[in-house]
C-alpha cells in the first residue's frame, strides 16, 4: 500500500485523554488529521481536544465513554461510523491494567478489565471497518502490550486481554491484506500514568498492591511523546509490527528464543541489572 495520509479524513483515537493516546491525538493533529476523541475523562478529553484543534485548524469531535459498558461501547460505534464517515484511520489505545494472579483476580474483575482491553478493540473494529474499506488507503491500529509477547506472574488478566488483542490483530491484518492497514503495537515501558491508575484485585493485599506500584512505576520511563511518533511513522509507512523500547524487545527476542523459559531468564536479568533511568 501507499504510505498513509493524515491529512485525509479523520483519525479516531480512544484512550485519548492522557499517555500514549493523549500524544497521538497531538502528533496526528500536527500532521493534519481531523480528529475523534474518544474516553471517560471529560474534563482531560476537552483538554486535549483544545490543543489539538489549535495545531491542526480542524474540526476536533469528542465522546465522552466508559469502555467497560458493552451497551455503550457498541452504541459509540454506531455513532462514530454514523457521524464520521470519512474515517480513514483508527487507533484503538485505550487499556486498563489489574494486578493478581488468576486466584486473586475476581470474574467481574476479570470481566472488566477484558471489556476495555479486548472486547472495545473488537466492537470498534466492527462498527469502523466498512467505512475504513469505504475510503482507500484507510489503516487500523490496535495496541496490546510487552505482556502480548510475555506473560509474567500476576498479570494473568492482563496479559490475556493482550495476547488476544495481538491474535485478534495479526488475523485480520491477514484477511485485509492490501485493503486496509492493520498495524499491531507492543509498547515497552512507557512513562504514563498507568502504574498510578492501575487497579489491583480484590484479593491483593495492601502492601503487596503499593510494593507492585512502586516496582512497576519504575520500569515506565521511555516518554510517551517518542512512543506516539514511532507509531505515527509506522501507520505511514504501513508497518505491521511495531515494538516500542528495548524494555519490548528483548523480552520478544527471549520469548521467541527460550519459549518455555523465558521467565527464569527475565528474572534473572531483573535482579542483576535492575531498572534503569
Amino acid at each position: 500500500m501507499d504510505r498513509y495520509d493524515f491529512s485525509r479524513g479523520t483519525a479516531v483515537v480512544t484512550g485519548a485523554a492522557g499517555g500514549i493516546g493523549e500524544q497521538l491525538a497531538l502528533t496526528l493533529a500536527r500532521r493534519g488529521s481531523a480528529l475523534a476523541l474518544v474516553d471517560r475523562d471529560a474534563a482531560r478529553l476537552d483538554q486535549v481536544a483544545a490543543q489539538a484543534g489549535k495545531l491542526s485548524g480542524r474540526p476536533v469531535a469528542t465522546y465522552v465513554v466508559d469502555l467497560s459498558d458493552d451497551d455503550a461501547t457498541h452504541a459509540l460505534g454506531d455513532r462514530l461510523a454514523a457521524e464520521h464517515p470519512d474515517a480513514t484511520l483508527l487507533v484503538n489505545n485505550a487499556g486498563v491494567a489489574l494486578g493478581g494472579t488468576f486466584e486473586q483476580v475476581g470474574e467481574a474483575e476479570f470481566d472488566w478489565l477484558m471489556a476495555v482491553n479486548y472486547r472495545a478493540v473488537v466492537t470498534l473494529t466492527r462498527a469502523l471497518l466498512p467505512v475504513l474499506r469505504a475510503n482507500p488507503g484507510s489503516h487500523l491500529v490496535n495496541l496490546s502490550s510487552l505482556f502480548g509477547l510475555i506473560a509474567p506472574p500476576g498479570q494473568v488478566a492482563y496479559a490475556t486481554s493482550k495476547f488476544a488483542v495481538r491474535g485478534f490483530t495479526e488475523a485480520l491484518r491477514a484477511e485485509l491484506a492490501g485493503s486496509v492497514g492493520v498495524t499491531v503495537v507492543h509498547p515497552g515501558g512507557i512513562r504514563t500514568d498507568i502504574a498510578t491508575n492501575s487497579r489491583f484485585a480484590a484479593g491483593v493485599p495492601a502492601a503487596e498492591q503499593e510494593a507492585g506500584r512502586r516496582g512497576f512505576n519504575k520500569l515506565l520511563t521511555y516518554p510517551p511523546e517518542r512512543a506516539a511518533a514511532e507509531i505515527v511513522a509506522a501507520v505511514e509507512r504501513r508497518r505491521p509490527r511495531l515494538l516500542i523500547a528495548l524494555s519490548a524487545r528483548i523480552p520478544d527476542v527471549l520469548a521467541r528464543l527460550f519459549p518455555a523459559h523465558y521467565s527464569s531468564l527475565l528474572a534473572l536479568v531483573s535482579r542483576r541489572v535492575g531498572p534503569r533511568k
